[in-house]
């Protein structure tokens, strides 16, 4: 029920929204002499914010269409080298243009499926391109996979990153950032054990607990307080009719976004009445870096029940 009141929520304001984005117009337009007193001004931003804070944000794209290497740019592309039911594994094709220079390095970055998009490593990919063949994890948002295509677990995550690196043969290194960190370890070791001819070069794992026994934060706490019947009570829905994954048992993304955002609720809200004040100013390199930072913070994709 959750779900479908978040849709019902969402249907209901549209007609609010629209009208807004109408007022906005009016109240920026240059040919309107009020756009140009500060209660115009105000206006218009407060008109903006509460377009921010009600959109419904999509999935992010990387935009890394060039890269520099020595001094020269040189074009990059996206491809989707491998498909499966909850993630494609892209790579980062690189128009190098340098004749006799040596095969670079492979690497399979692992994204987290924990909420947000892999486009949260842009700046990842983008640091290793000019030195590394560079491969991530590009997971798919549950509500967007029919039921037909079956589950998603943990045991699955462990199979994708196995089969990812097969893909990909001998020498790939692999770094697991975050929350896969578990899984990739648990890939590796298991490649290792049958003595897997394309078992990684190298494993970094990075800012993922191994054992969350050690220094606790408040999840792992709230996990330990809790049984997983109370999880499953309070987080768990179904994805609501037309989308694909209509009827497929999710922990959906705005729940999920909710509690990224309560944890630190006035830093959030401060950061909406910095973005109203500098509209009114025009400092637009301001609210040109707070649009950037929630555009990516916003967009968040739901995970399978049983995953969760």
């Amino acid at each position: 029920m959750r779900y479908h009141a978040y849709e019902l929520a969402h249907a209901y304001i549209s007609p609010m929204r629209f009208g807004v984005q109408a007022l906005h117009s009016m109240a920026e337009s240059p040919l309107n002499p009020f756009s140009y007193t500060p209660v115009g001004k105000a206006l218009s931003a407060g008109c903006e914010v509460f377009e921010n804070i009600t959109r419904r944000y999509g999935k992010p794209d990387f935009n890394i269409d060039t890269m520099k290497v020595g001094g020269r740019t040189c074009a990059v592309s996206e491809h989707n080298v491998l498909e499966k039911p909850f993630c494609r594994l892209k790579y980062f094709k690189r128009d190098l243009q340098r004749p006799g220079r040596k095969d670079d390095p492979t690497v399979l970055i692992v994204a987290p499926m924990s909420g947000h998009y892999a486009t949260l490593l842009r700046g990842t990919v983008q640091a290793m391109l000019p030195d590394h063949e560079v491969y991530i994890t590009d997971w798919i948002d549950a509500r967007q996979v029919p039921l037909s295509q079956g589950n998603f677990d943990l045991d699955d995550f462990i199979d994708y990153v196995i089969e990812f690196v097969d893909f990909l043969g001998p020498d790939t290194h692999i770094i697991g950032v975050c929350q896969p960190s578990v899984p990739v370890l648990a890939a590796v070791a298991l490649m290792a054990k049958r003595g897997d001819p394309c078992q990684p070069a190298s494993m970094t794992l990075m800012g993922g607990p191994i054992d969350t026994r050690r220094n606790p934060t408040v999840v792992n706490k709230l996990a330990e307080e809790k049984p997983i019947e109370w999880f499953e009570s309070q987080v768990i829905s179904s994805v609501p009719f037309p989308n694909p994954g209509y009827m497929r048992r999710v922990y959906p993304g705005f729940m999920q976004l909710t509690g990224f955002m309560t944890m630190n609720l006035d830093r959030h809200v401060n950061a909406h009445w910095d973005l109203f004040s500098n509209l009114v100013k025009g400092d637009q390199d301001s609210v040109t870096k707070h649009q950037e930072f929630y555009e990516e913070y916003l967009a968040v994709m739901d995970l399978t029940a049983e995953f969760f």
